[in-house]
């Protein structure tokens, strides 16, 4: 995928955590401090996050803040 491709797609924990190398109770913790993309509500009990904010996370996780990404 090129710099300039943004995909819309959703993905799953499983996939979150394999590519941010996080484990789960960081990535929520992370959520909670709004240093990590929120995920969306996909169904009753699941839930995913939209892939190019996890990929703007991983560019630059130091400096990500979810009040930038929003605004």
């Amino acid at each position: 995928m090129t710099t300039t491709q943004i995909t819309n797609r959703i993905i799953r924990l499983g996939t979150v955590l394999d590519r941010t190398g996080l484990s789960r109770s960081t990535v929520y913790r992370k959520i909670h401090e709004g240093t990590f993309p929120r995920q969306l509500k996909i169904g009753t009990r699941c839930a995913g996050w939209r892939e190019h904010e996890v990929e703007d996370w991983l560019r630059n996780p130091m400096c990500y803040s979810v009040d930038e990404q929003t605004g």
